[in-house]
């Protein structure tokens, strides 16, 4: 797991007082990752460093060297087999969250780049086996972050860590084989205690049984890994990076963990404690009422009907998917497909792969974006087959990327094409083509699709009588500005407002100097997604918005006044979005829009948003 950014000091530890044993009480912050609140006693979950022999070995070593490593590998494996099956013990939507995680790490023991890389440095360079472990997964983990380009949306981001995460892991599990150093237990937890600990990795989260643990408290990790995501599908309060945490706790210590607010209070005095005592019975009601939100409608108070769909990145999403009561999915990245991997996937492979997320949905529609390969993204087998180049464009974000890739490579997205009409018998389905700017494009794609379509008819393949709809990605001013002439060309729109604000205002939030800029709400960026969606309802064609303004509960009366009735989100977002939705009516939306449209002031648009919002929240 990747080190989170410590805050800035002086949010390290609040303030001090005394609690009713007479310690202090002491208050930590750190990164929210899993919503509610616990309270109970710690648990100190440490774990041996192993030691790792550093000096060099001789030449006729390597041999032995090289067993003792392979030796580590199957072990590794055999573990990750052992870990696989006893899942059964962890909640339904937990194993879904885990197994394909597990899957992965024992593909990586395999023939990979990572395996060979270790043998070759043992070899080549005459080091130890743990030597070598720790020098190649760690040259590998920084590569993949390296990759983390001014521009990228996070989401992008987040993909990179994670990835550098699961190399990382593998290597500590090696290292700890060869060392025979053991792994961290939790066979002494007690009920309803609060786990501390410097990390916490996903393969430790599948030992733990929601049942009896309360809460958990870490030092490093972040909101994005496998570990946050495991911890929200097992629904126990979190909060990961917190510096200091582990080291500032003592045995019969008692902790609160606010995994909404991301803040530990150690020896909480008892106001701190009758206070978080509220906040578990508050929050209890809101998870109560949430839980009726996922079975009504998304209505509005007049009765119009909203359409609320969740982004997936990666298939280990699903339960969360299902927990949210989203109605499909929205956005379905595939880049996961093609990472972590020598070679290109498949035809077969990809339609499988499709085919578990579409049958997964129950019926309910999937939209599947096709490859958006961009400079920052390093997907190994691209470059190994000559695809891409291995050095990445001095501008990632105005590069060979997207549908522009695609056109130029007619084989990776006939595939692609190939696997997803394959797939759609198993469900609805949409298309959708990333990072179009030109009318041009989407003739092109839509030749190669229908072609594909021939194509597997001669085949005696099982594909849709009348092919899914193929749409676009409306993620540039270029393509809000041309939504006229490309209403006529797509059978639907998708409005990426992440990127669409990012090309509109040449802001990258990940630029500290600059990202104060990145405005959502100024004025041309609303005015662009007003003008792509008024396009797509003349056409009466579908048109939904996805990104971070489709997943602000604040944003929801602008944009239901704008026109959109689809609405494409992280998971977690859906039940506010829902409620946003179902506390106002359609007519006051649009006169609401109306106002908003007329301000040339991103301030006083921001006021706006923020009273109405404030308005319908105690209506």
């Amino acid at each position: 797991m990747s080190k989170a950014s410590p805050p800035p000091p002086q949010h390290k530890r609040l303030r001090r007082q005394r609690s009713e044993q007479g310690r202090a009480e002491a208050r930590f912050a750190g990164i929210a990752v899993s919503a509610g609140v616990a309270i109970g006693p710690v648990f100190r979950a440490s774990e041996p460093t192993p030691q790792i022999i550093r000096h060099r070995i001789a030449a006729a070593d390597c041999a032995a060297e090289g067993a003792r490593f392979d030796a580590a590998v199957a072990q590794s494996r055999n573990q990750l087999t052992k870990l696989r099956k006893r899942l059964s013990v962890l909640p339904e939507e937990s194993q879904a969250e885990l197994s394909p995680l597990i899957e992965a790490y024992i593909r990586m023991l395999g023939s990979t780049r990572m395996m060979r890389g270790v043998r070759q440095r043992i070899e080549e360079r005459l080091v130890s086996a743990e030597r070598a472990v720790v020098d190649e997964s760690e040259a590998i983990a920084g590569a993949i972050m390296a990759q983390a380009e001014p521009g990228m949306p996070a989401e992008d981001r987040a993909s990179l860590m994670r990835r550098a995460e699961e190399v990382r892991e593998i290597g500590r599990r090696l290292v700890r084989n060869l060392t025979r150093a053991p792994f961290r237990s939790f066979a002494g937890l007690p009920e309803g205690a609060i786990l501390v600990s410097e990390s916490l990795r996903p393969s430790d989260a599948a030992l733990l049984d929601p049942a009896r643990l309360a809460g958990v408290a870490t030092e490093e990790g972040g909101a994005e890994g496998h570990t946050s995501v495991m911890l929200r599908a097992l629904g126990v309060p979190a909060v990961l990076g917190a510096p200091g945490i582990a080291h500032a706790i003592s045995r019969g210590d008692l902790a609160v963990v606010d995994g909404s607010a991301g803040t530990i209070v150690v020896n909480p005095t008892s106001e701190t404690l009758a206070a978080a005592r509220r906040a578990v019975t508050a929050y209890a009601r809101e998870r109560q009422r949430f839980g009726k939100l996922r079975r009504l409608p998304a209505e509005t108070f007049d009765g119009e009907t909203v359409e609320l769909q969740a982004n997936l990145e990666l298939p280990l999403e699903l339960p969360l998917v299902a927990q949210s009561g989203a109605l499909g999915i929205g956005l379905l990245r595939t880049e996961f497909l093609f990472m972590n991997r020598e070679t290109v996937p498949d035809e077969d492979t990809q339609t499988e792969t499709y085919r578990s997320i579409i049958e997964a949905m129950g019926g309910d529609l999937v939209a599947i974006r096709v490859l958006d390969w961009g400079g920052e993204k390093d997907i190994e087998a691209l470059s190994t087959a000559g695809i891409v180049p291995e050095v990445a464009d001095p501008n990632p974000a105005l590069g060979l990327r997207g549908i522009r890739l695609l056109l130029r490579h007619h084989e990776l997205l006939e595939t692609q094409f190939a696997a997803i009409l394959r797939a759609a018998h198993a469900g609805p389905v949409r298309v959708m083509l990333p990072m179009v700017t030109a009318v041009g494009e989407v003739r092109a794609a839509r030749e190669i699709y229908e072609r594909v379509g021939r194509r597997l008819r001669r085949r005696g393949e099982r594909i849709p009588e009348k092919l899914p709809p193929l749409g676009i990605m409306i993620e540039t001013p270029g393509a809000a500005l041309s939504a006229d002439a490309l209403a006529l060309e797509a059978d639907f729109f998708a409005i990426g407002t992440n990127d669409l604000t990012a090309y509109t205002l040449a802001v990258d939030r990940g630029e500290t100097e600059v990202a104060d800029l990145y405005d959502p709400l100024h004025p041309a960026v609303l005015r662009l997604v007003q003008f792509a969606t008024e396009a797509a309802l003349r056409m009466r064609m579908p048109v939904s918005v996805c990104g971070e303004m489709a997943a602000n509960p604040r944003l929801t009366p602008l944009l239901l006044g704008l026109g959109l009735r689809s609405f494409s989100m992280t998971a977690s977002a859906v039940p506010r979005v829902k409620q946003a939705v179902r506390s106002v009516a359609i007519d006051d939306c649009a006169r609401f829009a109306r106002h908003i449209m007329d301000q040339s002031d991103p301030e006083k648009i921001q006021e706006l948003v923020a009273n109405f919002s404030h308005g319908a929240a105690h209506a």
